[in-house]
């Protein structure tokens, strides 16, 4: 098996919540809908981020854990400049992410803050200056 992610795929409580807020607030296009049931991005090259109504999820994958905390995940949005990700953390508010922090400079020497979507999903938004965060750029 070759080291690849194809899709990521997260369990969503509310799909028309999570529907407003990735593509009403962050303006992004679905490239595949299904009914109430799943909504699909194509992020990168070759790889999807699928939004997929808990009850879809449960009924193929089983149960969701439930419980207080964060859920332990976070996705990741890597930015050439800091600006652009100041930036892109006034965007995610003003789409009505339930929470943002503020980015601030990390020890690492990069410059990351977050937010979260509906469902508590957290998007760590960074400029990485390292090697790893400038390759995964897009060109």
């Amino acid at each position: 098996m070759d080291p690849r992610v194809s899709f990521v795929t997260l369990a969503v409580a509310d799909l028309a919540a999570t529907r407003r807020f990735y593509v009403d607030g962050l303006g992004w296009e679905p490239d595949f809908e299904h009914e109430d049931e799943v909504l699909m991005f194509e992020v990168a090259d070759k790889v999807v981020l699928s939004l997929w109504a808990e009850w879809g999820f449960e009924a193929e994958v089983g149960p969701v854990r439930r419980g207080s905390g964060i859920v332990p995940i976070t996705l990741a949005h890597n930015l050439a400049t800091r600006p652009e990700v100041d930036g892109v953390l006034a965007v995610a508010r003003a789409a009505g992410s339930p929470e943002v922090s503020d980015a601030v400079e990390r020890e690492w020497g990069g410059y990351t803050g977050y937010f979260a979507d509906p469902d508590g999903f957290r998007w760590e938004v960074a400029h990485n200056p390292g090697p790893i965060g400038q390759r995964v750029l897009p060109d």
